[in-house]
């Protein structure tokens, strides 16, 4: 575990080679690139032995074997430094498999699927840099570190959100993800700056201890971690920042399943889960997580009911999933949101490359475009299904066990109402898998062309939804203890990610268990009432409400509020700021000096006669002038 260092410097360097030499190597090198991804797989897995030998009596206590570092950058002896450091303990191994299992399977997938790119290296160095990215952050030590590997995170999103850039939408999406993004990434340097100011270091685990000791003023941590969250919330895309998650499915759509539903969207997760001792300190925060997670999860939610785009629909879902994992933070169920975050990362990522199996059969992803497709293609279809399955929570695939977990915790530790809301979003998240699943795989063919033209996918693409597909179906019984001690961990991941104990499960609380997976079935019956055959149920209903439905359907308008914003406040704004600059700093303040200058200069240049008599009449009156002055003085 001393030497993780190792897993992104792999990615890292593959990305150099690919990037200066990819059109010259064989394939362009996406052989180097998915060998690296194997080979990353491969250390990560090998990391499992040490990690389970560093339990003492059920307890995390590796005596440093999980930590590496060495100054970076070191001024005034030791006034500023920064280190480069690694830590490991159990949410960075929740991570690890998520990060490198999903971007194996979509570097094998992509083979098939970026074919004939014209740009097909960079699509793979680019993947590289993410990768590198992204296991720097869930593995940075310090605050600095985990910020640059942040930002670097944001640039491989940007540049494969936009890698079909000569497509206007897709320019746009990247430059909208690109934006808001940062916008709560200046938060998370704000709270990064205060955490420092306050501690005088930039170490993770020193922050945290001097959090917990009381080191820090009450109020001004809170501060502080509000403004973490900002970052959090920027690159998770929670409300009001959520709007550029689902613009950014203009990118390829094997990106969609790694970065915007597996990888990066959880980063913001990890981040909060990172620093749950402390939120633990500053209730005021933590509960500002909560409400903002269960808005997120139903604003979000609400939405995939309307969305045609089948990827807009899983976009959706991935923002609304990613509410439930803000809300178990918010109650301090961190072992819930991580356990959620993991088994979401394999059936989220398999609906996403199902649904590039889909376009890439039929060159369509409106799903009034689409149906019938299960004639086709069999193989894609029952895939979809269990990642369906998994998301709507039905026992026993994965989505399930997690789900369930979240909502024990919000009916333990939040008010009634809230587990209400929650378990409704539930409801909602069955509703939209469920019509997705119908409009796109059953029913009659809306449109011949598309359907004529379809035809199950090659192998390469099936194998990573097949392998996915078994992932989504038994990664939730990781939550049982006897399982997790059979495969040689002190037991389920309740007991090996925690906040203040270790939590042991055995079994369901089969009362709450039941009332979940009749939520869960309750909504797919909705959505086979409403959406089956002809769809003439959710027809009525859009006659039924029209206004609603232009409200779903429009975003709530928060794009169009944030574009007047842009248009008339910001542009508005920023035109008085250029005239200002214009008039007053450069014509009046720089060009007017100089100009004043020239003219004084000009006009003065005629004083010099060149004859004796005028001099000395001047010096004359200029000491009559100095006399009468001194006299009346």
């Amino acid at each position: 575990m001393d030497q993780v260092w190792i897993l992104p410097a792999i990615p890292a360097v593959i990305f150099i080679i690919c990037a200066l030499f990819g059109r010259l190597l064989p394939r362009q090198g996406d052989f180097l690139v998915i060998l690296g991804g194997l080979v990353l797989v491969g250390l990560v897995f090998s990391m499992f032995p040490g990690f389970q030998h560093a339990y003492r009596d059920g307890l995390f206590a590796p005596d440093g074997s999980n930590v590496f570092a060495f100054d970076w950058v070191n001024i005034g002896q030791g006034f500023f430094t920064i280190q480069f450091s690694t830590y490991v303990d159990a949410i960075t191994m929740v991570m690890l498999p998520v990060v490198t299992i999903v971007a194996l399977m979509v570097m094998i997938y992509s083979v098939s699927y970026m074919h004939g790119e014209p740009r097909y290296f960079w699509y793979y160095a680019v993947l590289s840099l993410f990768i590198a990215a992204m296991l720097t952050l869930v593995l940075s030590g310090n605050l600095i570190q985990l910020y640059l590997a942040w930002e670097g995170v944001g640039l491989a999103s940007f540049l494969l959100i936009g890698f079909y850039w000569e497509r206007q939408s897709a320019a746009e999406a990247a430059k909208k993800a690109f934006i808001t993004t940062r916008i709560g990434d200046v938060g998370l340097l704000i709270g990064i700056i205060l955490l420092w100011r306050a501690t005088g270091t930039f170490d993770i685990q020193s922050i945290i201890a001097a959090a917990k000791s009381g080191a820090i003023d009450h109020n001004y941590l809170t501060v502080a971690m509000l403004f973490l969250f900002g970052g959090a919330i920027g690159k998770s895309a929670q409300f009001p920042l959520h709007v550029w998650l689902p613009d950014a499915m203009e990118g390829p759509t094997p990106v969609s399943a790694l970065i915007h539903a597996a990888t990066m969207v959880v980063a913001g997760v990890y981040l909060v889960a990172r620093f749950s001792p402390v939120y633990a300190e500053v209730l005021i925060a933590r509960d500002f997580i909560f409400y903002t997670g269960l808005l997120t999860a139903v604003m979000a939610g609400t939405m995939g009911l309307v969305a045609n785009d089948i990827k807009r629909v899983l976009a959706y879902s991935t923002v609304s999933q990613l509410g439930f994992m803000f809300v178990a933070l918010g109650t301090g169920a961190v072992g819930a949101a991580m356990f959620h975050l993991f088994t979401h990362a394999f059936f989220k990522a398999l609906l996403f490359l199902g649904s590039g199996s889909v376009i890439h059969a039929t060159h369509a992803q409106e799903v009034e475009q689409l149906g019938g497709l299960r004639k086709k293609m069999p193989w894609t279809t029952a895939t979809f299904i269990i990642g369906s399955l998994a998301l709507a929570g039905i026992p026993v695939f994965a989505g399930f066990w997690s789900k369930d977990e979240i909502l024990a915790a919000t009916l333990h530790d939040a008010p009634m109402w809230t587990y209400v809301t929650l378990a409704g979003t539930a409801l909602l998240t069955a509703i939209y898998s469920t019509r997705l699943v119908l409009l796109t795989f059953f029913g009659e063919p809306k449109d011949p062309h598309a359907f004529d033209h379809a035809h199950e996918s090659p192998w390469i693409i099936l194998g990573p939804l097949v392998l996915l597909a078994t992932l989504a179906t038994v990664a939730g019984f990781f939550a049982l203890d006897q399982v997790g001690q059979a495969l040689g961990f002190v037991g389920g991941i309740g007991q090996l990610v925690y906040l203040h104990e270790p939590h042991h499960f055995t079994q369901p609380d089969w009362l709450l268990a039941s009332i979940a997976t009749l939520t869960a079935l309750a909504g797919i019956g909705i959505g086979v009432a409403f959406w089956h055959g002809d769809a003439r149920r959710a027809v009525a209903a859009r006659a039924w409400a029209p206004d609603l439905h232009a409200l779903l359907v429009n975003r709530y308008y928060m794009d169009k509020m944030y574009q007047g914003i842009i248009d008339h406040a910001i542009l508005g704004l920023a035109g008085l700021v250029a005239w200002f600059d214009k008039r007053i700093v450069n014509e009046t303040g720089v060009d007017g000096g100089a100009q004043t200058i020239g003219y004084f200069g000009y006009r003065l240049k005629f004083l010099q006669t060149g004859r004796i008599p005028n001099y000395a009449l001047g010096m004359a009156v200029g000491m009559v002038a100095i006399a009468i002055v001194a006299f009346s003085s």
